[in-house]
């Protein structure tokens, strides 16, 4: 049987569950996912996949990420809730797609873990089932094991093996509908300007399941657990000075209560304190003696690669560890007109930590 698998947490507890049922089928795993968006999420959530299979002795193999075809397929479908129009097609992209692959590899029978999830529609995943094996000789196996508390059994031994939990369905309709519901910004559409691995984004959770593999291979005892804290993103952040941009860069966390400040300095300095708004002007003279750094100009800063933690202690010993004061750190601080035009979101948000034991 050739099981179409959608993700490590519905996939862990149905495979097992159909060597139950099934103790003489030898099953392999087919992770087709295009409709996953952005693709960084694709790999989080293909690596988990297949180090569940590798726990449970299966095959995998790796469907490809056709995610061109797949988002011209769902034109027009774009508003449609969940369980409706738009899921029916994907259903049926991904599971006849499965129904190919299993015939090229001479299996006689198809199924998918999205029966597992309590997201999805049965008659709707059944109906894609039977469509994608018509006119073909395979068969369906599709059997609903969220009844009799399944479901809850499913997350216990998600939480039990340490599986990656994604918390939206998978494609950018549902993520963008989700964190609308949730009155978030959708961070995992787009990337940090200065290449780091912000609070909570897709790489941030690659490199923490990293982490967990690598504690795994080498019988290292670990926990996860939730830390819940107020993510930040800086959505915009434009300096002027005299009318013409310069080369900025915004401190994390730098708070701004409105779009455009504007003031005037009347002498040239290394720092710039008791700004409108708090805001606070570093020259990059000022943070290489605070950081004993040796940055040659704001430019090698920004192209730089280094970790928040950096900046949290900057922004430490400038306003504090739990300040909010918009911190920019420039080559030069010289007299003249400024203009600051910045918006940002502080917001609440949670994410997974690695604890050794």
């Amino acid at each position: 049987m050739l099981v179409h698998i959608c993700c490590s947490v519905d996939s862990h507890y149905f495979l097992q569950r159909l060597r139950q049922e099934l103790p003489n089928e030898k099953l392999i795993g087919y992770f087709y996912d295009p409709n996953i968006h952005p693709y960084s999420e694709f790999l989080m959530r293909y690596q988990d996949v297949k180090r569940s299979c590798q726990k449970l002795g299966i095959e995998l193999i790796l469907g490809e990420y056709d995610y061109e075809a797949w988002i011209k397929g769902a034109k027009g479908l774009e508003d449609e809730p969940e369980k409706g129009k738009r899921c029916q097609y994907c259903f049926d992209f991904r599971v006849g797609k499965t129904a190919q692959i299993a015939q090229k590899l001479g299996e006689k029978s198809i199924s998918t873990t999205l029966l597992m999830s309590p997201k999805k529609d049965f008659t709707q995943l059944k109906n894609s089932l039977n469509k994608a094996v018509t006119g073909t000789n395979l068969q369906i196996y599709a059997v609903d094991f969220r009844v009799g508390g399944g479901t809850n059994e499913q997350f216990l031994l998600a939480k039990k093996d340490k599986l990656y939990h994604q918390n939206y369905c998978g494609c950018v309709f549902a993520l963008e509908r989700q964190r609308k519901s949730q009155n978030q910004i959708c961070q995992e559409l787009f990337s940090d300007i200065y290449a780091r691995i912000l609070p909570s984004c897709v790489e941030d959770r690659l490199k923490l399941y990293e982490k967990v593999r690598e504690c795994e291979d080498k019988n290292i005892k670990f926990e996860l657990f939730r830390q819940h804290f107020l993510n930040y993103r800086l959505l915009r952040g434009l300096l002027k000075f005299n009318g013409k941009s310069l080369h900025s860069y915004f401190l994390f966390y730098s708070n701004f209560k409105r779009k455009i400040i504007k003031f005037t300095l009347e002498n040239e300095c290394k720092i710039a304190k008791n700004l409108r708004d708090g805001v606070i002007l570093l020259s990059i003279d000022e943070l290489n003696r605070l950081a004993n750094s040796n940055f040659k100009d704001v430019l090698s800063l920004c192209k730089a690669k280094f970790d928040l933690e950096f900046e949290v202690k900057i922004r430490a010993k400038l306003s504090g560890q739990m300040s909010l004061n918009p911190i920019i750190i420039l080559d030069k601080i010289l007299a003249g007109k400024y203009e600051i035009n910045a918006t940002n979101e502080i917001y609440n948000d949670s994410r997974e930590i690695l604890e050794i034991i």
